[in-house]
Protein backbone atom coordinates (compact mmCIF):
# COMPACT_ATOMS: atom_id res chain seq x y z
CA UNK A 1 0.00 0.00 0.00
CA UNK A 2 1.32 3.36 -1.33
CA UNK A 3 1.09 6.48 1.25
CA UNK A 4 0.15 9.77 -0.51
CA UNK A 5 -0.04 13.45 0.41
CA UNK A 6 -2.62 15.69 -1.08
CA UNK A 7 -2.05 19.01 -1.80
CA UNK A 8 -4.99 21.77 -2.38
CA UNK A 9 -4.25 24.83 -5.06
CA UNK A 10 -4.66 28.23 -4.16
CA UNK A 11 -7.59 29.34 -4.59
CA UNK A 12 -8.37 31.10 -8.35
CA UNK A 13 -10.38 34.38 -8.09
CA UNK A 14 -13.54 34.26 -7.28
CA UNK A 15 -13.60 30.49 -6.27
CA UNK A 16 -15.81 29.79 -3.06
CA UNK A 17 -14.98 26.59 -1.97
CA UNK A 18 -11.60 24.85 -3.08
CA UNK A 19 -11.98 22.95 -6.22
CA UNK A 20 -11.31 19.15 -5.74
CA UNK A 21 -10.60 18.35 -9.28
CA UNK A 22 -7.43 20.20 -9.07
CA UNK A 23 -5.90 18.43 -5.91
CA UNK A 24 -2.73 16.73 -6.65
CA UNK A 25 -2.10 13.52 -5.18
CA UNK A 26 2.01 13.00 -4.79
CA UNK A 27 2.85 9.54 -3.60
CA UNK A 28 5.52 8.88 -1.23
CA UNK A 29 8.09 6.62 -2.10
CA UNK A 30 10.61 5.65 -4.72
CA UNK A 31 10.60 6.54 -8.38
CA UNK A 32 11.94 5.16 -10.88
CA UNK A 33 11.12 7.22 -14.01
CA UNK A 34 13.20 10.59 -11.82
CA UNK A 35 15.81 7.66 -11.38
CA UNK A 36 16.11 6.65 -14.97
CA UNK A 37 15.37 10.15 -16.70
CA UNK A 38 15.34 12.92 -14.00
CA UNK A 39 15.49 15.77 -16.05
CA UNK A 40 12.39 15.17 -18.03
CA UNK A 41 10.71 13.84 -14.70
CA UNK A 42 11.15 17.45 -13.64
CA UNK A 43 10.53 18.71 -17.11
CA UNK A 44 6.89 16.90 -16.38
CA UNK A 45 6.29 18.16 -13.29
CA UNK A 46 7.53 21.32 -14.04
CA UNK A 47 9.70 21.59 -11.42
CA UNK A 48 11.78 24.55 -13.17
CA UNK A 49 13.94 25.24 -9.94
CA UNK A 50 14.83 21.29 -8.61
CA UNK A 51 15.67 21.46 -12.75
CA UNK A 52 18.27 23.87 -12.62
CA UNK A 53 19.71 22.79 -9.19
CA UNK A 54 19.86 19.35 -10.55
CA UNK A 55 21.85 20.36 -13.92
CA UNK A 56 24.18 22.74 -11.82
CA UNK A 57 24.98 19.99 -8.93
CA UNK A 58 25.47 17.19 -11.92
CA UNK A 59 27.78 19.37 -14.26
CA UNK A 60 29.79 20.25 -11.04
CA UNK A 61 30.10 17.13 -10.13
CA UNK A 62 31.04 16.21 -13.33
CA UNK A 63 33.56 19.31 -13.91
CA UNK A 64 35.48 18.12 -10.55
CA UNK A 65 35.46 14.52 -11.28
CA UNK A 66 37.42 15.62 -14.97
CA UNK A 67 39.44 18.50 -13.06
CA UNK A 68 41.21 16.31 -10.51
CA UNK A 69 41.68 13.35 -13.22
CA UNK A 70 39.68 11.49 -11.60
CA UNK A 71 39.07 7.85 -12.15
CA UNK A 72 36.86 7.83 -15.93
CA UNK A 73 34.12 5.28 -14.62
CA UNK A 74 33.72 7.36 -11.37
CA UNK A 75 31.91 10.35 -13.44
CA UNK A 76 29.44 7.23 -14.40
CA UNK A 77 29.25 6.59 -11.28
CA UNK A 78 28.39 9.91 -9.78
CA UNK A 79 25.80 10.29 -12.63
CA UNK A 80 24.01 7.29 -11.13
CA UNK A 81 24.32 8.00 -7.69
CA UNK A 82 22.79 11.41 -7.88
CA UNK A 83 19.98 9.70 -10.34
CA UNK A 84 19.05 7.69 -7.05
CA UNK A 85 19.31 10.53 -5.18
CA UNK A 86 16.15 11.98 -7.26
CA UNK A 87 14.63 8.84 -7.60
CA UNK A 88 14.52 7.99 -4.21
CA UNK A 89 13.78 11.54 -3.32
CA UNK A 90 10.94 12.19 -6.06
CA UNK A 91 8.21 13.14 -3.31
CA UNK A 92 9.90 15.35 -1.34
CA UNK A 93 11.14 17.29 -4.56
CA UNK A 94 7.62 17.49 -5.78
CA UNK A 95 6.18 18.59 -2.51
CA UNK A 96 8.48 21.35 -1.96
CA UNK A 97 7.86 22.82 -5.47
CA UNK A 98 3.83 22.72 -4.68
CA UNK A 99 4.98 24.26 -1.35
CA UNK A 100 6.76 27.33 -3.10
CA UNK A 101 3.58 27.48 -5.52
CA UNK A 102 1.60 28.22 -2.41
CA UNK A 103 -0.16 24.95 -2.26
CA UNK A 104 -1.15 23.37 0.81
CA UNK A 105 -0.52 19.91 2.21
CA UNK A 106 -4.00 19.25 3.52
CA UNK A 107 -3.70 15.22 4.30
CA UNK A 108 -2.11 11.88 3.69
CA UNK A 109 -3.92 9.13 2.43
CA UNK A 110 -3.05 5.37 2.01
CA UNK A 111 -4.46 3.21 -0.82
CA UNK A 112 -3.38 0.29 -3.54
CA UNK A 113 -3.12 3.17 -6.15
CA UNK A 114 -3.78 7.06 -6.67
CA UNK A 115 -7.51 6.18 -7.81
CA UNK A 116 -8.03 4.34 -3.81
CA UNK A 117 -6.18 7.00 -2.48
CA UNK A 118 -8.52 9.74 -3.62
CA UNK A 119 -11.58 7.50 -3.45
CA UNK A 120 -10.76 7.22 0.46
CA UNK A 121 -9.59 11.24 1.08
CA UNK A 122 -12.55 12.51 -0.81
CA UNK A 123 -14.95 10.16 1.36
CA UNK A 124 -13.40 11.87 4.60
CA UNK A 125 -13.21 15.27 3.22
CA UNK A 126 -16.78 15.25 1.58
CA UNK A 127 -18.33 14.22 4.89
CA UNK A 128 -15.82 16.82 6.94
CA UNK A 129 -17.47 19.68 4.59
CA UNK A 130 -20.69 18.32 5.55
CA UNK A 131 -20.29 18.15 9.28
CA UNK A 132 -19.56 21.63 9.86
CA UNK A 133 -23.21 22.71 7.89
CA UNK A 134 -24.90 20.14 10.21
CA UNK A 135 -23.28 21.40 13.37
CA UNK A 136 -24.29 25.15 13.05
CA UNK A 137 -28.21 23.79 13.08
CA UNK A 138 -27.30 21.71 15.94
CA UNK A 139 -26.01 25.19 17.97
CA UNK A 140 -29.43 26.55 17.40
CA UNK A 141 -31.49 23.64 18.48
CA UNK A 142 -32.56 23.67 22.09
CA UNK A 143 -30.77 20.90 24.15
CA UNK A 144 -32.98 17.75 24.62
CA UNK A 145 -32.49 16.99 27.99
CA UNK A 146 -31.43 19.22 31.10
CA UNK A 147 -27.07 19.57 31.34
CA UNK A 148 -26.14 17.75 34.25
CA UNK A 149 -24.59 18.90 37.01
CA UNK A 150 -20.93 20.40 37.32
CA UNK A 151 -18.18 18.14 37.72
CA UNK A 152 -15.80 18.54 40.57
CA UNK A 153 -11.97 20.08 39.90
CA UNK A 154 -9.56 17.37 40.35
CA UNK A 155 -6.27 19.01 42.15
CA UNK A 156 -3.63 20.05 39.95
CA UNK A 157 -0.92 17.32 40.24
CA UNK A 158 2.63 18.99 40.48
CA UNK A 159 4.48 19.09 37.52
CA UNK A 160 6.31 15.73 37.18
CA UNK A 161 9.69 15.10 34.60
CA UNK A 162 10.46 11.33 34.88
CA UNK A 163 9.29 8.72 37.32
CA UNK A 164 9.39 10.36 40.19
CA UNK A 165 7.26 13.32 41.74
CA UNK A 166 9.97 15.56 43.66
CA UNK A 167 14.16 15.70 42.87
CA UNK A 168 15.72 13.01 45.45
CA UNK A 169 12.56 11.59 46.83
CA UNK A 170 13.24 8.04 48.12
CA UNK A 171 11.08 5.62 46.37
Amino acid sequence: MSVYTVHEPPPRRGAVAPEAERFVFVRDGFSLWALLLAPLWMLRHRMWLVLVGYIVIAAGLQIGVRVLGGWAPAGAAIGILLGLLVGLEAGTLRRFTLGRRGWKNIGVVSGDDVEDAERRFFDVWVQQRAAPASASTAATSPPARAPLAPVQRMPQAPAVVGLFPEPGAPR
